[in-house]
This record gives structure tokens, sequence and C-alpha cells, in this order.
């Protein structure tokens, strides 16, 4: 991992043990367990530049706390595993994609993923580089794989909320040639661990569920590979994508409750989506923790908890536009993982193939009971 050595992990640790514990430096008397943001352009630099902290676009110890924090989490006790942070999720993404990908070579990119990903296809295309694209759902995207040299799977996907096999689809994309990344924003590493599914980079917001709080704007990039994780960090120098110490120690502070949200929030999900597919009507409930939902059996062997997001679709946009106007406890904003639950109309941007009714909820921490008999009365009144 980046950066000077920490705290070692504690052997056959828990999550809640985990997050709690990871990235704290070696306790020093007097000083915080946990440093504050470090603000600082350039640090005094005497003689040959040898230390690891040159110049505040390249390196930051605030930084070097969450990298090593959030490697704790994606890969438990795995000391050649490097995290780089960057000052958005997209500024992540696009810091793989760029740097791996050359004029003439090709990426499968998912047709059911992210909104923002048409606009990186677009980018690349004028790079030169051949995007291919193909559904999440039935590893898909294995039908088009043949002389690719990235594959990027979103798995669940944003917002449908499709699974594919990460296992299988990593074996087959290494048996031609290319190198495999997952975004993995949606589950966070307590729901899914890629590297360990075979994956070469994890990749995610880490505005979402990671932080919760829906404050801070931040993304990463975790990876094996010295050479590859050397040009994401090329990327990263170049464009000058790096997140503010102030975010990195926010994001690094609100790591120490994940587990606790996560389950919370889970056990919210799963409540809400089981209500929902009780409902009389019948409304195309999407929740991989559902056992009848079509992407339960994959996403149950390697997903360890299932995440915060339903998706589920009413019958009109008006009916979808009353509904939300009714809800108390949900508000009408996007972006998913807070400890506040909110849910939208995903039609309203216009980025994704769903139709008009289709609404995307993101279950916070409030109580199951509530939040159940809010969706509910909502649902209800929206129907007369």
């Amino acid at each position: 991992m980046s950066g000077t050595q920490g705290q070692a992990p504690v052997p056959g640790a828990g999550d809640g043990t985990r997050a709690v514990r990871a990235g704290l430096p070696e306790p020093v008397k007097y000083e915080p367990t946990l440093p504050g943001p470090v603000f600082a352009a350039h640090f005094h630099l005497p003689g040959e530049p040898t230390g690891p902290y040159t110049y505040g676009r390249d390196e930051n110890p605030t930084w070097t706390h969450l990298e090593r924090a959030i490697g704790g989490l994606e890969a438990p006790g795995e000391s050649d595993v490097e995290t780089l942070v960057f000052a958005s999720g997209m500024a992540a993404i696009s810091s793989v994609l760029f740097s791996q990908l050359r004029s003439g070579e090709a990426v499968v990119l998912p047709s059911d993923g992210y909104q923002a990903l048409p606009l990186v296809r677009e980018q690349l295309e004028a790079y030169g580089i051949e995007v291919r694209t193909a559904p999440t759902g039935g590893d898909a995207q294995l039908g088009v794989l043949d002389g690719a040299r990235l594959l990027w799977i979103e798995t669940p996907s944003n917002p449908g909320l499709d699974v594919c096999d990460v296992r299988r689809l990593a074996e087959e994309a290494h048996a031609r040639g290319a190198l495999v990344a997952v975004d993995n924003t949606l589950a966070t590493p307590l729901g899914q661990r890629p590297l360990e599914l075979g994956a070469d980079f994890s990749v995610a917001s880490g505005t979402k569920q990671l932080t919760g709080h829906g404050d801070v704007l931040l993304g990463y990039v975790t990876g094996r590979d010295p050479e590859a994780m050397a040009a994401v960090r090329r990327w990263r120098k170049i464009v000058g994508a790096i997140p503010g110490p102030m975010e990195a120690w926010l994001a690094h502070r609100s790591l120490a409750t994940l587990q606790l949200r996560v389950e919370r929030q889970n056990a919210g999900a799963l409540a809400v989506a089981e209500a929902l597919q009780n409902w009389p009507e019948d409304l195309a409930v999407r929740y991989p923790g559902l056992p009848k939902d079509p992407s339960h059996a994959v996403a149950a062997r390697q997903m360890r908890r299932f995440g915060c997001v339903v998706s589920f679709t009413l019958p009109t946009r008006t009916r979808a536009e009353r509904f939300l106007e009714a809800l108390r406890l949900v508000d009408d904003a996007t972006s998913f993982g807070g400890v506040r639950s909110t849910a939208e109309r995903r039609g309203r941007w216009g980025g994704d193939d769903v139709p008009e009714g289709f609404i995307r909820m993101s279950v916070g921490a409030e109580d199951a009971e509530d939040l159940v008999a809010d969706v509910l009365r909502a649902l209800d009144e929206s129907a007369r």
C-alpha cells in the first residue's frame, strides 16, 4: 500500500474491527489516534527529494492514511495491494480507462452501467479506442470480449441492479489477454471484494456508501499490479484529479462507522424490498438480496452483503412523481448510500435506459419499520 507503515491489521478481525481501525498510524504519545488533515501545497525539502512527501499534487499524509485504510478493507492482509484516492468517482474511473488504454485498442463497457459512461465512451472513441457494450446480466459481456484490452464490470449495475459472475468474467478475460476492472461502488468493500474474485482493479465512488453522509466527493482505485498502478498514479499526477485533505480526512473519519451503517442500511433495504414485493401491484422490484431476484443466485456466491439500493417501477411518470411527493422520510435526491434515505425517478436525467416510472431508492439508517410504513403509505396515496 502507498505511504508509510501504519498499525498492523488484527489477524482474523471482523469487518467492524477493520473499519474502526483501518489506516490508523502507529500510536504516538500525546498525538491523536487519527491525525488531522495536512494542508500543504509543498513540504520542507532540503537536498535531494528522497522522502515520501514533496508536493501536494503527488502525495499527502492524509491521503496515505485513507489509502491504507481503503486498501485494508478491499484486500485484508495483502501487503502488495496499492490504493490511490481521487477527487471523485469519475476521476477514479477515468484514471483506469485512460491510463490503461491506447489508440487502436478495445474496451468492453456495460450497456446498463452508470449514466456517465456514455460520456466516457464519446471521449474514448475520440482517442481512437474501440468501445463495445453489452448488458451486465447473464455475463453478456463475454460475447464481445475477444480482442479487448480491458473489461469494465459494474456489479450490481446502477440503477438496474443486475449482477454478473465476476470470477467467471475475470478468468475468461485473463485467458484472452484482457485486464479487468470492477466498479465496486454499490457493493462497497464490505459487500464484495473484486480483487479476491480475480479483478485487476477495484474502482469506486467513495461519495456513496463508503463515506455515507452525502457531504464528500471522493473516488479510489485499488490494484495489485505495480506497473498498472504506476500508470494510474501517473494519470492522477498529470490530470491533478486529487482530493482535498479535508475531504480525505472526513472520508477516513467516516470509515469507522462503515460496518454499522452497512449492516443497518442493508437490513432496511431488504425490509423495503420485501414490502414492495408483497404490494398488490407488480412493481418489478429488484434487489439482489431477495431470494426471488433474478440475480440472487450469482450475488449470493460472490457478495457478502447486498447493498442499500432498491429499484422498482411504477406504471407512469405521473404516478412516480406523486409517490415521491408523498414520501415524508425519504428525500427526492440523486446519489445513494447516505444515512438519510433518498429516492428519485431516474428517467428525469435521460441517461438511463429505464421506464418513465422507474424509481431508484437508497435506504438510509432510519428505522426499517418507519421506512416501510412511509413507502407503503406513499404508494397508497399515489394510487388514488
